[in-house]
């Protein structure tokens, strides 16, 4: 047995070879785990809720000229215009009012007890016949 008799700090040096690398394992694990919670999170995200949109505060926009307006009544009831047509025969109508012209903007007015999917069926169709410039129709808001 030996003892050592040295005052101070004994410094101890290890053969070991310094690792200049960087270790990425744990970046990617948490990166994987943001994904998984993020990827989870998402679709939870929407919304579910019953809405009435009837109203519009913003400014209104200037009307063009010669506007060309799609309605639909409370009870499902469409127009072009003043006049009647059904949904097989809008696209048709559509296009002899607007002489063909794809890039004419349509108004689409809907009831406020329209439901959403009657609306939809309207804008699809007028989509179909290659009409993509559609605005939606709101009253404006009374009290902001």
């Amino acid at each position: 047995m030996a003892i050592q008799l040295s005052s101070g700090p004994q410094v101890k040096r290890h053969n070991y070879q310094q690792n200049a690398e960087m270790n990425i394992t744990p970046f990617v694990d948490v990166m994987l785990v943001l994904l998984i919670i993020f990827m989870v999170a998402a679709p939870l995200a929407t919304v579910d809720v019953p809405v009435d949109l009837p109203s519009n505060a913003a400014t209104p926009s200037p009307p063009p000229q010669d506007p060309i307006y799609v309605s639909v009544q409370a009870d499902g009831q469409l127009f072009v215009q003043e006049q009647a047509t059904s949904l097989a025969d809008l696209s048709g109508l559509i296009t002899g009012v607007t002489a063909g012209a794809k890039d004419t903007r349509l108004f689409l007015r809907g009831d406020q007890a329209v439901d959403y999917g009657t609306l939809m069926r309207v804008m699809n169709t007028l989509q179909k016949a290659g009409y993509t410039r559609i605005s939606l129709v709101a009253s404006e808001e009374l009290e902001p």
